[in-house]
């Protein structure tokens, strides 16, 4: 998921480089979206395996 939001980063870049400003800005948008969406998908994922904690065998 992080690596879309590299993507859309180095996407963004190149566009504002080049001056397609409409771009630029909504694939900025895009990948902060897709970051927060990934924070948020790790938080979670890390207080369930708190939450479970370890099993003995």
């Amino acid at each position: 998921m992080l690596s879309w939001v590299v993507t859309f980063l180095v996407v963004a870049l190149i566009a504002g480089i080049l001056g397609f400003g409409g771009i630029a800005g909504t694939s900025i948008e895009i990948a902060k979206i897709i970051f927060f969406v990934a924070v948020v998908l790790f938080l979670v994922s890390a207080v369930v395996g708190l939450a479970r904690g370890r099993t003995r065998i």
